[in-house]
């Protein structure tokens, strides 16, 4: 990395612990990565290239999960296997035919590494990936070694519904609550003692993380974790505004504010933002707004509706703030306001599989029901808090 001189963060992750953990975690293996483009170390090098390097392992294959290795794609679209241009050896896509590692393909290697930077969210496809990657790897007795990355918004930021049993999906994959206050190698541990047949896990532990940390805090330097998530603002508000994603108003994506705006051409979004202001939701502003998505839902439409701010990290609720704002938007405009019909016959509605029940889709539009799906969430938030105790790795 030349003579850079580089200040010393206040955290280290399993990406910055790679040579030690070579040395002697997986010594002298053929290793397999799954990894994206915010996988990086304190100075800056990207963890395939760290791997690339290693003088006591060999990279044999990487494993590319939704939007990519390098992020260069975006959400939903699907690929198949390559090979990298520059290291010359295999990039098995696991966002194409298949979304687990097939027999095949780990008979290239003898262990799997698994770095990507998550934001602790349910419906954020990387921690399916994960559970997937773990099935595989209990299967075919390959180790799996996590490097574990600091939750972007800390250890306690709990909230939202459980995910109910027969919503499992690829955007909900334990029965976990929207917001899991968990670090990428807590959230494997629990996964693991969940697996009927278990996965030879190992997790190279963050060095100087506290649950009280937020990303800010820990001096390591912030990459996108996908293309519609690329500042740590949009990702402190996605865990509410995902929900858009499953009606028929823009969740921003086409803007240079992905799920910080929200609207549609016949929303009106002074109106929208004077009701949800009159909400006094902690922690939070709404701003009247008016874009033209570039691409996605409505594109090339002129939009009105509100943009997010958030005015107190600490208090806000984004997954309660999400909510009200669903409510609020179908009660202003009634006739307009529509869920995303099913993508194929026999399956929910998408905002199902989102939220984890049918709840929000048949009961948001009632006020009273509404304040009864907050009081429901924050009970099942306040059990997910007791209910992941044991797997806890960080004070």
């Amino acid at each position: 990395m030349g003579n850079q001189v580089w200040a010393s963060p206040n955290v280290r992750t399993g990406a910055d612990q790679l040579n030690e953990a070579a040395k002697t975690v997986f010594a002298g293996a053929r290793v397999g990565l799954v990894t994206c483009a915010a996988a990086i170390n304190s100075r800056f090098q990207s963890t395939v290239d760290g791997c690339a390097e290693m003088k006591d392992a060999q990279l044999a294959a990487l494993f590319a999960c939704e939007h990519g290795i390098r992020g260069e794609r975006q959400a939903g679209v699907l690929f198949g296997d390559e090979t990298d241009p520059r290291l010359g050896i295999p990039v098995f896509s696991l966002y194409g035919e298949t979304k687990k590692p097939t027999e095949a393909m780990l008979e290239h290697v003898d262990v799997v590494l698994f770095d990507i930077q998550d934001i602790g969210v349910r419906f954020f496809t990387y921690l399916a990936t994960l559970a997937y990657v773990m099935e595989a790897c209990a299967l075919s007795g390959k180790t799996l070694i996590i490097l574990d990355r600091p939750n972007p918004f800390g250890g306690f930021c709990c909230e939202g519904g459980k995910l109910v049993p027969c919503f499992e999906s690829f955007v909900g994959i334990a029965p976990i609550p929207f917001r899991t206050g968990m670090t990428i190698g807590e959230f494997a541990v629990y996964m693991n003692d969940r697996l009927e047949r278990k996965c030879d896990l190992k997790v190279v532990r963050l060095q100087g993380w506290r649950r009280s940390m937020e990303f800010d805090e820990t001096g390591l330097p912030w990459v996108m974790t996908s293309p519609n998530t690329p500042t740590l603002d949009s990702c402190r508000v996605y865990p509410g505004t995902c929900m858009f994603e499953g009606t028929n108003l823009s969740e921003g994506r086409g803007t240079t504010r992905p799920f910080e705006m929200i609207g549609a051409p016949w929303m009106d979004g002074e109106l929208l933002a004077r009701e949800m202001n009159g909400l006094r939701l902690p922690g939070v502003h709404f701003q009247p707004v008016y874009f033209t998505p570039a691409f996605s839902k409505h594109q090339g439409q002129f939009c009105s509706g509100v943009q997010l701010y958030v005015t107190d990290k600490r208090t806000f609720r984004s997954v309660e703030t999400g909510l009200r704002l669903v409510h609020l938007a179908s009660k202003l405009a009634p006739d307009r306001f529509e869920w995303i019909p099913p993508f194929k016959e026999g399956r929910k509605h998408f905002i199902d599989y989102l939220t984890g029940s049918d709840l929000v889709r048949t009961k948001v539009r009632d006020a009273v029901e509404t304040e009864r799906i907050v009081e429901l969430w924050s009970k099942d938030a306040d059990d997910w808090r007791r209910e992941r105790e044991p797997f806890l790795l960080y004070d």
